[in-house]
């Protein structure tokens, strides 16, 4: 039996048409009929079940998200289980109930118990690839990572599914994924597919 699901990047800034393409890709390998869209509005979130916050810049992205009526609408939808999210690396920022630097000027969705440090491997100079182990994949990851975050810590119900030197880059809590890298950067689709396989439709 064919699926069918709604898939959603917030547009805002970032690496937006990347997990379109690499979503859309993912979907059709999959045997899924589904849509893929840029999500700018509170009323583009009614028909999706599955949301990323990409890549970027986080105080941006989350100072956004609020003035355009994005952030309590994605807040109730998670806790009422009815949304599946992602958020890459300024995504992973912006989900975490806490970051562990003093500035104050993100709006955090706090739907991850996870602690963060952001742009913990330094600037855009220092991007770097590197084959990671995720839990439940069978072979190595290559992952990108771009003035990337790390989380510092998790609690309670959420389970850390790779860590590179010894600090943790990705993290899912139920129907919640995180990660510090770049998924839309490489040529893998491996965790595109996995977010599909967390949504329910």
């Amino acid at each position: 039996m064919v699926k069918k699901v709604n898939i959603g990047v917030i547009g805002i800034q970032g690496a937006v048409s990347e997990h379109i393409t690499s979503m859309k890709k993912a979907l059709k390998e999959e045997n899924i009929d589904g849509n893929v869209i840029s999500v700018k509005t509170k009323n583009q979130l009614k028909d999706i079940q599955g949301l990323i916050i990409p890549g970027g810049e986080s105080t941006t992205i989350s100072k956004l998200i609020y003035k355009l009526g994005l952030y309590q609408e994605i807040i109730n939808r998670a806790k009422n289980n009815d949304l599946a999210l992602m958020g890459t690396c300024a995504g992973c920022v912006i989900l975490a109930d806490e970051t562990i630097d003093d500035k104050k000027d993100i709006k955090l969705l706090k739907l991850m118990n996870i602690s963060v440090h952001r742009n913990y491997f330094g600037s855009q100079k220092q991007s770097f690839e590197k084959e990671i182990k995720i839990n439940g994949f069978d072979k190595a990851y290559n992952a990108v990572f771009i003035r990337a975050p790390v989380i510092e810590k998790v609690w309670g119900n959420c389970k850390i599914l790779s860590k590179m030197n010894e600090k943790i880059i990705m993290a899912r809590q139920e129907k919640t994924l995180a990660l510090s890298f770049h998924p839309e950067l490489a040529d893998d689709l491996r965790i595109h597919k996995y977010f599909l396989d967390m949504i329910e439709f």
